[in-house]
């Protein structure tokens, strides 16, 4: 009975160890599996996101590309546009210069041809009207005629000779070359001044100064033909000048109380007048500027360099 026991009792153990083996086999088996399935989808998820980041990155680059591409286009355009206006702004400024030298090279011709007219009709002209006068006073009074038709004659003859030296005074005023530039413009305002408008002279340089011939001639005419557009077209009562000496440049202000104008438009309704005391002035590398309100009169300042 005993011995039954004791063989029972074996098989029952030997029976559980066995089943114990194999379930740790068993247990072992599926812990590789899931081993591997572990790692293959590890696999499969890190490939998924390697693939995704580089769907990304392929996108951001093309969408850099296009960013770049644009920006290029942009530079591209707008370096293409300065080229552009930088031509245009060099061909007008070539056209003005040129147009400035045929103004300028007018300008010089024309007082060329003033000094040469006003010199003939005073030296040769004037001087033989002067002389015929002599020689008819001469005649008359060694002949002791008092005929009305001689008479008549040498009023026609000191007439004639009065108008000539007008005339060559015009062109080339006596004063201006005689005693210079201050003085011929303080006569200009005495000359210019009226019953309808009043001309007054300030100056702050000695009326005995003098400068070169063809400056003192340059700004004469400059302030000659802008008193002229005072009178012509201002409708003032009264105007000024005042001249001075400033930081090594001729200063010219000129004012005046008439009907003004508005200065927008006054590149567009600038006449030749005014085109030629621009070129004038530039020609000398000075500066005009003209400050005007309808109903507020008008005040012009020029600034040229002093000449060396």
């Amino acid at each position: 009975m005993t011995l039954i026991r004791v063989f029972i009792a074996f098989i029952f153990f030997t029976s559980i160890g066995g089943n114990t083996v194999f379930g740790q086999q068993k247990l072992s088996l599926n812990t590789n599996e899931l081993s591997i399935v572990t790692q293959e989808n590890l696999k499969k998820i890190t490939d998924a996101k390697i693939q995704k980041f580089e769907q990304l990155r392929n996108k951001k680059i093309v969408s850099l590309s296009i960013v770049i591409i644009i920006i290029l286009c942009f530079l591209f355009y707008f370096f293409y546009q300065n080229n552009k206006l930088k031509q245009k702004i060099k061909r007008k400024d070539t056209k003005q210069k040129i147009l400035l030298n045929i103004i300028n090279a007018g300008i010089d011709s024309n007082e060329i041809e003033r000094k040469k007219i006003a010199s003939f009709l005073h030296d040769n002209i004037n001087s033989l009207l002067s002389s015929v006068g002599l020689h008819l006073n001469t005649f008359t009074a060694q002949n002791n005629i008092k005929s009305e038709e001689i008479q008549k004659a040498k009023a026609i003859l000191q007439e004639a000779h009065d108008l000539l030296r007008d005339i060559s005074h015009d062109l080339i005023p006596a004063l201006l070359v005689r005693f210079g530039l201050i003085f011929a413009l303080e006569d200009l305002c005495e000359k210019n001044s009226n019953s309808s408008i009043n001309f007054e002279f300030s100056s702050k340089i000695p009326t005995d100064k003098r400068y070169t011939e063809k400056f003192e001639m340059k700004v004469y005419f400059i302030v000659s033909e802008l008193f002229s557009n005072i009178i012509k077209h201002s409708c003032a009562k009264k105007a000024s000048i005042l001249l001075e000496e400033k930081e090594n440049k001729f200063s010219i202000i000129i004012n005046d109380d008439g009907k003004g104008f508005k200065t927008e438009k006054l590149n567009d309704s600038e006449g030749f007048g005014l085109n030629q005391i621009r070129a004038r002035i530039k020609k000398y590398k000075g500066s005009l500027s003209i400050v005007s309100k309808a109903n507020e009169g008008t005040l012009i300042k020029i600034k040229i360099p002093l000449p060396h």
